[in-house]
């Protein structure tokens, strides 16, 4: 049996993917676990860590290698306006008024896991790099890697637990936005040093991209204030006006790829100098996030799930090798933020909260993960236990919160922020 023709074929992996998806989603809510959990199953079991050993030929049938392109082409269109809608909620305001506390925390949930994964790059490279990768890209790209925090799913655990408005949840998301930024940035860097194997080619790519992102704030937000204005004098997005966004969106995302640091830091730019004028970024973002969220996205889970081999972790030294590169992670990521937390002052409870959270990595992790391989930095084995780390440490948010900081007494502890911020678009 096959199914003929790429659109019929990626039509059928569409619905399969979406509807175990949401099926896993029941137990996700049941466990009071975000969505982009079961997304991330759902993913790994279509692919050969479970379907392709179960059931090897529905999955030659349903998922054939040579299929795997179209789906590839599908999810990463999905990503770019994904980023983009990111771009969109990120709100320069969150790092307002957050004094030396979000200072620190930010700055240290960046600084040890960098440097935590790269001292880990210099014991795995030879083992779990592409033969004639740099030592300076692997550890460079690693300890981005590491550096990561889930933004978006970090917000949603956020709402589910009532604590947006609270100081620790504020504070959180404000450390959050300006680690992801950071981790952005500095893996344009590396993207442009693996691309063109020098650091002179890298650093002129680098100066193109910050030419690029001075021409966004002083010509490109300026047109889109414009447009702003015009929509929420109407008191809608228009279709013509949203057309223009998304073809900014697009054509910033290509002139990105063209520059040579990826198509996704383009989107997510263009997205952050979207003006908030009367709630303009949010009409656009309720217009552009729920396709995305429930149709495109989990499509990208699905590609990077038939690129997880769990299978070729073999052995107690590979899974040994796992086991440290999740202890590498939470130490990294929840490690520093709570004394950074701690030295600020913080309470241990209120501190260990902030670590906890900082700790989520999720999609994001999983989009710089694919990144990674696709440049061929990560070997398919570095893959899988790097998936793993991401699952386990987004998994491990809710309980461990849940457990350290209840909802119910975090209102009581804390002062409410008016204001708090409203990313509703979180996977």
């Amino acid at each position: 049996m096959t199914l003929s023709g790429s659109l019929a074929l990626v039509v059928v992996q569409a619905l399969l993917i979406v509807g175990l998806s949401r099926l896993l989603g029941f137990g996700a809510r049941f466990l009071r676990q975000p969505m982009v959990i079961a997304e991330i199953v759902a993913g790994i079991a279509l692919g050969p860590s479970l379907l392709g050993k179960v059931w090897p030929s529905a999955s030659a049938i349903l998922f054939p290698p040579a299929a795997a392109p179209a789906l590839g082409v599908v999810s990463q269109f999905g990503l770019i306006l994904f980023m983009f809608t990111i771009g969109v909620d990120f709100d320069p305001k969150l790092l307002a008024g957050r004094g030396r506390a979000s200072v620190a925390i930010s700055h240290a949930s960046i600084v040890v896991p960098f440097a935590l994964g790269a001292l880990l790059a210099q014991m795995i490279h030879t083992r779990l790099s592409n033969p004639g990768v740099p030592l300076s890209s692997f550890t460079l790209f690693l300890g981005a890697a590491m550096s990561i925090t889930a933004f978006p799913v970090l917000a949603r655990i956020l709402a589910e637990r009532r604590l947006l408005d609270t100081q620790v949840g504020a504070l959180a998301l404000a450390c959050a936005a300006v680690d992801d930024v950071t981790a952005w940035c500095i893996l344009a860097f590396v993207v442009a040093v693996v691309r063109y194997s020098g650091m002179t080619s890298a650093m002129i790519t680098t100066a193109l991209a910050a030419a690029y992102i001075a021409v966004l704030i002083a010509v490109v937000r300026p047109l889109l204030k414009r447009v702003a204005e015009r929509a929420t004098a109407r008191g809608e997005v228009t279709e013509n006006q949203l057309a223009l966004v998304w073809f900014a969106a697009l054509l910033s995302a290509a002139v990105t790829e063209w520059i040579g640091i990826h198509a996704l830091f383009g989107a997510f730019a263009l997205g952050a100098v979207i003006p908030s004028t009367n709630g303009f970024s949010r009409m656009v973002a309720d217009k552009t996030g729920n396709v995305v969220l429930v149709l495109l996205l989990p499509l990208f889970f699905a590609y990077s799930g038939l690129r997880t081999e769990i299978g070729l972790i073999q052995g107690g030294g590979d899974w040994a090798i796992c086991g440290l590169i999740v202890f590498v992670a939470c130490a990294g990521k929840f490690g520093g933020s709570t004394i950074a937390a701690r030295l600020s002052g913080m309470p241990l409870r209120e501190a260990t909260a902030i670590g906890i959270l900082m700790n989520t990595r999720g999609l994001m992790e999983l989009i710089i993960l694919n990144i990674g391989l696709d440049l061929g930095v990560i070997s398919p084995k570095l893959f899988a236990m790097m998936v793993l780390m991401a699952l386990f440490t987004t998994f491990a948010t809710t309980p461990l919160l849940r457990w350290v900081y209840p909802a119910a007494s975090a209102s009581q502890r804390d002062a409410v922020l008016r204001g708090g911020p409203g990313l509703r678009h979180a996977a």
